[in-house]
């Protein structure tokens, strides 16, 4: 009972999001906008500013990175088993080797942990949104008809505000630098960022139909993503001098279903759109069984 009553609000806040797009056909590229560029900036500055940057930072990016690699390799042997297209296995990674630990993962552990486990999310996310933005648009990419490459990636990570926020954050946590009653603008704004990108989540499950889908790579990239992602998580945060708090987040966010920038990524490369959006939105949807195994599992 306890797991679902932290699953209930977060999925209502998804429910209205959605509602509120299929009634008032919003813009939704707007409002993702508004929080990727302006509100999570902000969160991200806030987390970085007041928190003490350790040794956690680099075991986090090994276990990222760790986890990212494992599923790939994963996928990789899938596709030559069955002898499946480039094209097909870069749709794949991008379904299943990325979880959405920014709309999802960060308000969930919110939910859980309060304000002590969101110091661990959202240095995972900012890390996440990384590795999507490099390894991620590398298989978009590689996976499209079209003729792009690496020179897209790193522009893709040049145009992300969080990581400059995280940038800012660190520096003036290291220099001391006082902001005193800025602070609480910087407050306002930061608390506003996990509402709003949650519903815009909502919104872009709305936008998205399930259509012309492989039944077999989808019901792989679900198994993938829900399943096999936390048990691999599990296995890689044994081996980290982390405390048990911290490796549970780790576990809990390496759950969450199919991070929602890799359709935007599918669709804008032309890479297995229909695959990718359909796990997306089936493995948000199924989440609401799988999580709260997992996190009874942890506790």
């Amino acid at each position: 009972m306890f797991v679902l009553s932290i699953m209930l609000p977060i999925f209502f806040v998804f429910a209205v999001g959605y509602a509120a797009q299929s009634l008032l056909k919003l813009n939704t590229a707007m409002i993702s906008k508004l929080a990727i560029y302006i509100l999570v900036p902000f969160l991200v500055f806030r987390t970085f500013y007041s928190q003490t940057i350790d040794s956690s930072f680099m075991y986090f990016t090994i276990f990222l990175l760790g986890l990212c690699c494992l599923s790939i390799s994963i996928i990789t042997l899938f596709t030559k088993i069955l002898r499946y297209s480039e094209g097909e296995r870069c749709g794949l990674i991008l379904s299943s080797a990325f979880m959405n630990n920014g709309n999802y993962g960060t308000p969930l552990v919110l939910f859980l942990f309060g304000s002590e486990g969101m110091k661990v999310a959202i240095v995972l996310m900012v890390l996440q949104q990384l590795l999507m933005s490099t390894i991620g648009v590398y298989y978009a990419a590689k996976g499209s008809p079209y003729n792009v490459g690496g020179i897209h990636a790193a522009g893709q990570i040049l145009r992300m505000p969080m990581i400059y926020g995280a940038i800012l954050g660190i520096l003036c946590n290291w220099m001391s630098i006082p902001l005193g009653s800025l602070m609480k603008g910087i407050d306002f704004i930061a608390d506003a960022a996990i509402p709003v990108i949650m519903i815009a989540l909502g919104m872009q499950l709305a936008n998205m139909t399930v259509k012309k889908v492989n039944w077999k790579i989808l019901s792989f990239s679900i198994f993938m993503r829900l399943m096999l992602s936390p048990v691999l998580a599990f296995l890689l945060v044994a081996q980290l001098p982390l405390d048990n708090l911290t490796k549970q987040i780790m576990v809990i966010i390496a759950a969450t279903p199919t991070a929602a920038n890799t359709t935007m990524y599918a669709i804008q490369f032309r890479v297995q759109e229909n695959n990718v959006s359909a796990a997306t939105l089936m493995s948000t949807v199924l989440s609401l069984v799988t999580v709260p195994a997992v996190i009874y599992l942890t506790r």
